[in-house]
């Protein structure tokens, strides 16, 4: 079975050839990137895809039984066209089921909403595109907080909008494994999967961020306008407004959904301290690579 994985030189999408390299070889896994030179360190064909370009994936799809359909990171407005490119070209071209990441959240109460009502739009195409089809719906990832570490040690806090809100945080090596299962598994076929672990407050992120870490943190809770307006200092009024608008999202609950993990996969989602255990060790293991090259890369964090 020839699986495709669209945006292969993702994080996310990286994640997900890894797993499938592991369950179906590495021949029969193709990754597609907008610029293919970045996706070659995954050791696997690689094929030109740009989202914005249709004939990309009338090639680039040639000959795949299944594709992963990994959310674009335009505009909302945008991205809707740009999955139909890939939607369309898969029907022409033969290819058999598409599996799309899609996104838990609020469809209509926080600056996220557009985005999720994007990935919504995604969701009927995909559902009425006559191919076999299964739909993930992403949590939020742990990984952003452990890049964001050093600010927060430098802070003493975490500080959100979250307030007491849960949020069922996931990770990309879990969502790795689950997409693996859901390409590669006809009984998947037709489901929608809530892809989540457990549900924690941001006061008990910090605490299993000191428990691992050994750090010192609270966690301060703040206004949705305050954290909206520091955010759009730090980051842009586009990136700031939608950042805010997740942690809005947290707050009114929009993020404590039930999890379909198990379903999808067929073991229980890792627990929030055992992830960040292991991305805390897989850090320090990356570390010590680096610190043997020649010329250590310290943009690492920005890839």
């Amino acid at each position: 079975m020839k699986i495709a994985v669209t945006s292969a030189n993702g994080q996310l999408g990286t994640a997900v050839v890894k797993q499938l390299i592991k369950e179906n070889g590495k021949e029969n896994v193709i990754g597609i990137a907008r610029t293919p030179e970045k996706a070659k360190h995954l050791g696997i064909e690689i094929r030109k895809g740009d989202y914005n370009n249709r004939q990309d994936f009338d090639k680039a799809l040639q000959g795949i039984d299944a594709v992963l359909l990994v959310s674009g990171m335009d505009e909302p407005q945008k991205r809707i066209q740009q999955h139909r490119n890939v939607i369309e070209a898969a029907k022409q071209n033969g290819v058999q089921k598409i599996v799309y990441t899609s996104i838990v959240g609020d469809e209509n109460k926080t600056a996220f909403s557009p985005v999720v009502q994007s990935n919504r739009a995604t969701e009927k195409d995909v559902r009425a595109s006559g191919l076999e089809w299964v739909i993930g719906r992403n949590g939020i990832y742990i990984e952003p907080d452990l890049e964001y570490i050093d600010n927060y040690i430098k802070e003493g806090e975490i500080r959100n909008c979250a307030g007491e809100g849960k949020c069922a945080y996931t990770s990309r090596e879990e969502l790795g494994y689950a997409y693996a299962q859901m390409l590669l598994n006809a009984n998947h076929n037709g489901q929608v999967y809530n892809l989540t672990g457990e549900a924690i407050t941001q006061a008990e992120l910090a605490k299993i961020i000191n428990q691992v870490y050994h750090t010192n943190l609270t966690y301060n809770p703040v206004s949705v306008e305050a954290y909206e307006q520091e955010r759009k200092e730090a980051l842009g009024d586009f990136i700031g407004t939608i950042i805010a608008g997740i942690y809005e999202g947290i707050k009114i609950g929009a993020n404590e959904v039930s999890s379909d993990y198990e379903k999808a996969t067929g073991r229980p989602h890792k627990s929030a301290l055992t992830m960040i255990k292991a991305i805390k060790n897989e850090t320090r293991k990356q570390e010590i690579e680096d610190s043997r090259k020649p010329i250590k890369n310290n943009n690492n964090h920005l890839s």
